[in-house]
């Protein structure tokens, strides 16, 4: 039986809408999804000022408050008390680390734990905390290498020493710590008979990194000929 002419006219009308609906773009589809999306955009921006504002700034103020006694004893280089029972009911650095994770303060915890198995011998923790601290701004990327290439130095593993004690003196603009970390690297260079790249970094003291005030600085020369050979 012959489709009527109307049905033909209807069904035509029917396939081009829905072959125009398909090749629209998203926004024309769906004209109110973008208000979805941009209200679900706002509302993460608001909860997280909110996570920001009503528990991580609470939070680190007590961080804070309970690592003093960590500290104290990390100045008096009590280590492992500093790390596990600094004494007075408060924590150690271990369990602040864990107790204000997300806050500035649980993350210095990480440095400081990662300070302390280093000078108790632990290299491997000390690696484990290192990796864990979240190093920025213009000192703390510095030491954070520095230390993960002194407790690869210890455990023998020279490669991965000398790769961060070169990303320690790169990482930092201080002409002091970039110095001392150049010396690192062309000691340890020198330890492992490679003269010419111990020779090279101590030419970075010596041009990159010039400060007659420092001993170090003034001693360079010194470290150049020894690498060279000349007595």
């Amino acid at each position: 039986m012959a489709k009527r002419k109307s049905d033909q006219i209807e069904l035509v009308e029917v396939e081009q809408v829905s072959a125009s609906q398909s090749s629209a773009p998203i926004w024309e589809k769906y004209p109110n999804l973008l208000l979805y999306v941009v209200g679900a955009i706002a509302l993460g921006i608001g909860g997280w000022w909110l996570y920001k504002e009503m528990i991580v700034k609470p939070k680190q103020v007590e961080a804070v408050a309970a690592m003093w006694q960590a500290e104290q004893q990390f100045g008096r280089d009590s280590f492992q008390l500093a790390l596990n029972d600094p004494g007075g009911g408060f924590d150690g650095f271990l369990a602040l680390a864990d107790k204000f994770s997300g806050t500035p303060a649980g993350n210095m915890a990480h440095y400081y734990a990662g300070v302390c198995f280093l000078q108790s011998g632990d290299f491997d923790n000390a690696i484990a905390q290192m990796e864990d601290f979240d190093a920025k701004g213009t000192l703390l990327p510095a030491l954070k290498n520095g230390i993960l290439g002194d407790c690869y130095a210890e455990k023998q593993d020279y490669a991965k020493a000398l790769d961060y004690y070169e990303d320690a003196a790169e990482a930092t603009e201080n002409d002091l710590l970039a110095m001392y970390y150049f010396k690192k690297l062309g000691m340890l260079h020198e330890h492992q008979g490679n003269k010419e790249a111990a020779i090279k970094a101590y030419e970075r003291i010596r041009r990159d990194v010039a400060n007659p005030t420092s001993g170090d600085w003034r001693d360079i020369e010194k470290y150049i000929y020894r690498a060279k050979g000349v007595q």
